[in-house]
């Protein structure tokens, strides 16, 4: 295939002897390999192969099953230092703010209906001492009151739940950046969408709302209980027992909802996950018929999740039943008390009329607020857990930020690279990936590093970038060790085509020159030497809008525009000049000189390519090898390669397996040595 059209048809034996025998598989190391485990599969037992297959296979899957984590689900209920945390990210002040608030509120509505029952006593016994004009403004000035405070109560809780959300956001996303490579593998993308999506909406949007509606039930449960208890003495005999059947009911459901909620939650992280991966990999399933799988699998997560939300509208249903007759027994307590209080005969007053009358008015709506504490407490509780979640994410281990190494602005000016007895392991139960790795790349130099796969080539690059960080030795980089380095600062300071191309949402301007300090002529003459020129003008230009990781351009495009990125980057001072000559001669002098002063001249000496030409044919990989030899000549460029053609011409070339330095040297001095390893890998390409 060539832009959509079929150049040639025909068997893989004729490719061969075609004109597109230039096309190679994914790692010629692996090619390699593969020759040579069919020569000696002639004389192997099959029997034992197989059980030898078995136990990697199991080994294999150990392995797997020890690097992503299973998700972890906190037991019990949620921890006070979880609501202390909100408090804090709301601020306290607020939070006073909104408790005084809230007690005021219902204090100031308790005395006007106090006032009110006063009022009618005083009016029934026909003593009035004030008129009706002082009871009206008695009221007033009580309702002014109450509606004050219920203002700075509801402005306060909208106030302090946003500054809450914005600070878990921001705080959750800062520790989320900052956290190691081995985290992103060892936790599936699901569970952080999990976090990202629903638990971050609940904290914005329900958990405020909740929570508001638990303060005004608890104050307005706690004003009920003194008006009763003021009003009818009895009823303090009645709280005790009730108080504990109360407790007890709100124990078994606030228990049970509890880990409903969590079991909700981990339920749902299943079904983000599998989501996302059946998108990424939708042409893949279409392509083996693996459509009823991945539905089966789908619907398997889904009927899970519906299981946890059933169980949690059955346990709200059980809990509501009891309420009610629990407030019945309320009301027909305070009404028996009240018609024992209106025989005379009795040397014990039950109160007057007026608060017989409010405590009845008190304990009617006893059944729907009782219901609404203690669901709004649950709910909160339950709500609680996506802080609880989001608390989990803030105290994952962060990358060392700080360093101990200031760097001149123009490091690395040499960009010689030294590993000194270099070993890394990304856990500890798996082998390790560098095995005491010694190898120095000089001043200037081309380095490939070549090998099968999974011999850790791309670890050398993780290593440097300190992506994992090492079990033992160093590294330096101009006589500096990167350790002592601002693992940030470091990075900014090294170009690299990573081995997953991936271009950010914006324009193609923006992705390949994000600060805006090369000119446009630059670009198209760096996408030019790319070969991906015409591609960028067909799609519309610098200023097309890139959606979808790129999307829009195939994966060879992709590393292609990602080569171009970092040749820009790695655009030495000559740039700079231009850029002042362009301002200079357009007399627009504020954009570019802003950007000279702001950036300043940020270039980098270090090019790592990490298999950037895996997606492309080998003529065009050749060529994009003598544009990086013209462009790059004079800086210091570690390939990462797949095609020992990419290698021929460099200066020197690191031989990698299982971790280990086996060889190192020049590639035109190694294949005249017919023992070495890649003579051996260069004999089996060609076959």
């Amino acid at each position: 295939m060539e832009k959509g059209h079929v150049k040639w048809v025909g068997s893989s034996a004729d490719l061969s002897v075609s004109s597109y025998s230039a096309f190679s598989p994914l790692n010629e190391f692996d090619t390699s390999l593969h020759i040579q485990r069919q020569e000696c599969s002639m004389a192997a037992n099959t029997e034992g192969k197989q059980s030898l297959l078995e136990k990697s296979t199991a080994h294999v899957s150990e392995e797997a099953e020890e690097i992503i984590e299973v998700e972890l689900r906190k037991e019990g209920r949620v921890e006070l230092t979880v609501y202390k945390n909100y408090a804090a990210f709301s601020g306290w002040s607020i939070t006073v703010v909104i408790c005084l608030s809230a007690i005021l509120m219902q204090a100031s509505r308790n005395g006007n209906d106090l006032w009110l029952s006063y009022w009618v006593d005083t009016t029934g016994s026909s003593q009035t001492e004030y008129s009706i004009s002082f009871y009206l403004v008695i009221l007033f000035i009580f309702c002014i009151i109450n509606s004050f405070l219920t203002l700075v109560r509801a402005f306060s809780f909208a106030f302090g739940g946003l500054r809450a959300a914005v600070k878990v956001h921001n705080t959750l996303l800062h520790k989320l950046v900052s956290a190691p490579v081995q985290f992103f593998d060892q936790t599936p993308a699901g569970r952080i969408l999990n976090r990202l999506s629903s638990d971050l909406y609940t904290i914005d949007d329900s958990l405020p709302f909740i929570l508001n509606i638990l303060v005004a039930n608890f104050v307005g449960l706690l004003g009920i209980a003194i008006v009763l208890s003021c009003v009818q003495v009895f009823f303090l005999l009645l709280l005790l027992p009730f108080w504990y059947i109360y407790s007890k009911l709100q124990f078994f459901y606030r228990s049970t909802s509890r880990e409903l909620r969590r079991l909700d939650s981990v339920s749902r992280s299943p079904i983000y996950a599998s989501f996302t991966e059946t998108l990424d990999g939708s042409s893949t399933i279409r392509a083996f018929k693996s459509e009823d799988f991945f539905l089966a699998t789908f619907t398997q997560h889904v009927l899970m999740y519906q299981q946890t939300s059933y169980s949690e509208l059955t346990a709200s249903l059980w809990l509501s039943l009891r309420l009610q007759l629990l407030a019945a027994s309320i009301i027909s307590f305070v009404a028996l008390m009240a018609v024992i209080g209106s025989h005379r005969g009795l040397p014990i007053s039950f109160g007057t009329p007026g608060l017989v009358g409010l405590a009845l008015s008190y304990a009617a709506p006893l059944v729907s607020l009782l219901g609404s504490f203690l669901t709004s407490f649950t709910e909160t509780e339950k709500e609680m857990v996506s802080v609880e979640r989001a608390l989990e994410y803030m105290d994952i281990p962060q990358e060392e930020l700080h360093g101990c190494q200031t760097l001149n602005p123009d490091w690395p000016h040499q960009g010689v690279i030294e590993f000194h007895n270099v070993t890394l392991r990304y856990l500890p139960s798996l082998p390790a990936a560098l095995c005491d790795i010694n190898f120095t790349v000089g001043e200037g130099m081309q380095v490939g590093i070549i090998g099968r796969t999974g011999a850790g080539k791309s670890s050398v690059l993780n290593a440097l970038f300190r992506l994992t960080p090492i079990c033992t030795g160093y590294i330096l980089v101009d006589g500096i060790n990167i350790a002592d380095v601002p693992v940030r600062e470091l990075r900014t300071h090294f170009s690299v085509v990573p081995q997953s191309p991936f271009l950010f949402e914006g324009s193609v301007r923006d992705n390949l020159d994000p600060f805006r300090v090369s000119n446009d002529f630059k670009i198209w003459e760096v996408l030019e030497k790319c070969h991906v020129k015409d591609d960028v003008e067909a799609a519309g230009g610098l200023d097309i809008h890139v959606k979808g990781a790129g999307t829009s351009f195939s994966v060879g495009q992709r590393q292609l525009l990602c080569l171009a990125r970092a040749l820009l980057k790695s655009t030495k001072n000559g740039d700079w000049e231009e850029l002042l000559v362009d301002a200079v001669t357009k007399k627009v002098w504020g954009s570019n000189l802003i950007r000279v002063g702001r950036v300043g001249p940020v270039y980098s000496e270090v090019l790592c390519l990490d298999e950037c030409t895996a997606s492309v044919d080998t003529q065009t990989a050749s060529v994009i090898q003598n544009a990086i030899s013209t462009e790059c000549r004079g800086m210091t460029v570690i390939t990462i390669a797949h095609r020992i053609s990419m290698v021929l011409n460099m200066d020197n070339i690191l031989i990698l397996d299982r971790g280990i330095l086996v060889e190192q040297g020049n590639p035109q001095v190694l294949l005249q040595d017919k023992f070495s390893r890649f003579s051996g890998f260069a004999k089996a390409s060609t076959m």
